[in-house]
């Protein structure tokens, strides 16, 4: 289906969890990867509690590409979430390796996008936009990049400026339907229409303000009673349908253009 990638301007809105609870209700396999030039494996930490070590990592990606086995190493590389159909691809163990992922992100794009063909999608947590080492390459040329944001007035003056950024490159690439919002919160205070008005983004997809919940996934918390019927259980089966919906209909607009030319 896709390479969906998560990013954040500021703050903590919840990316690494928004990330592994929509790679959990996808209808397909998935590669997660993490893509957070901070170091250190939120999802490892969070929630594996600390328990499992990865085998490798993308550093190690970046040491195959070198010698020409990026494509046959990505599979060694990563670990499975059991009783699912999600892999991990953990991030670097530093923020000082991070620097050496530069010459990868573009090969590993292709490779990402290679995977769909295989049925397996690709969900990306790119963490904060503008850190060194952030994988602009890969932000840039996902099927779908969503600004993910908390609603209330802090969150959103801090984003406007990362929005009208990314709406200008994308929008110069004639890759605006590429680009998205996706709310954590909604109406906690604001609504989506607002905060597409705020931004200047389409709002893609929100998910709900349910702090012991999103505990699972952000902490390994213990699934509270009535789950897989919370809040934000039922906003991640939405936002799922929503972000498939808004992909096939650019490839839709994609098949549309004449050869050559984009409208």
């Amino acid at each position: 289906m896709a390479v969906i990638v998560f990013v954040s301007a500021s703050g903590a809105p919840g990316v690494t969890a928004s990330a592994l609870g929509l790679a959990l209700s996808w209808p397909r396999p998935v590669l997660l990867v993490e893509a957070d030039p901070t170091g250190g494996s939120g999802l490892l930490a969070g929630y594996f509690r600390g328990a499992s070590t990865p085998p490798e990592s993308l550093i190690d990606l970046a040491f195959a590409h070198r010698e020409g086995g990026l494509l046959e190493a990505i599979p060694s590389v990563t670990m499975a979430i059991p009783d699912t159909t999600v892999t991990i691809l953990p991030g670097t163990r530093t923020h000082a390796q991070a620097r050496s992922l530069s010459g990868l992100w573009e090969p590993l794009t292709e490779a990402f996008t290679g995977l769909e063909a295989m049925g397996q999608d690709v969900i990306v947590d790119a963490g904060r936009l503008g850190l060194v080492g952030s994988p602009e390459v890969l932000i840039d040329g996902a099927d779908l990049t969503l600004l993910t944001v908390r609603t209330d007035l802090v969150a959103l003056s801090g984003a406007r400026s990362w929005a009208q950024t990314l709406r200008a490159g994308f929008e110069n690439r004639g890759a605006l339907s590429s680009l998205g919002v996706l709310t954590v919160g909604d109406g906690h205070p604001y609504r989506a229409r607002e905060v597409a008005k705020v931004l200047s983004l389409p709002v893609t997809a929100s998910l709900a303000w349910d702090p012991t919940a999103a505990e699972v996934f952000a902490k390994g918390a213990t699934a509270p009673r009535r789950f897989d019927t919370s809040p934000l259980l039922r906003s991640l089966r939405s936002a799922q349908n929503a972000i498939s919906t808004r992909l096939q209909s650019n490839r839709e607009q994609l098949a549309l253009q004449p050869a050559g030319g984009t409208s």
